[in-house]
């Protein structure tokens, strides 16, 4: 799977998510910051990362994704 469709998947995610317009989402977007989740949210995001890529991302890992592209970075990396 190519970056960009990881991308393109994890954007999806963020729609399903998020109140945000699709053409705001980069990787430099902060999940926490720009978006606005809390713990929750964050946790919801990352559960359906995992059922969507079919991954496991430990808690510690977790908390190291703080933008669209280390989440991205993760899965390219991880799968």
């Amino acid at each position: 799977m190519t970056r960009e469709e990881v991308l393109a998947k994890v954007s999806a995610i963020i729609l399903r998510h998020f109140d945000i317009e699709e053409d705001k989402i980069s990787e430099e977007l902060s999940i926490k910051d720009d978006l606005g989740a809390d713990s929750i949210k964050i946790m919801e995001f990352v559960l359906e990362i995992e059922d969507e890529f079919g991954t496991e991302i430990s808690d510690e890992d977790a908390e190291k994704i703080e933008t669209v592209g280390a989440a991205v970075d993760y899965i390219t990396n991880n799968l």
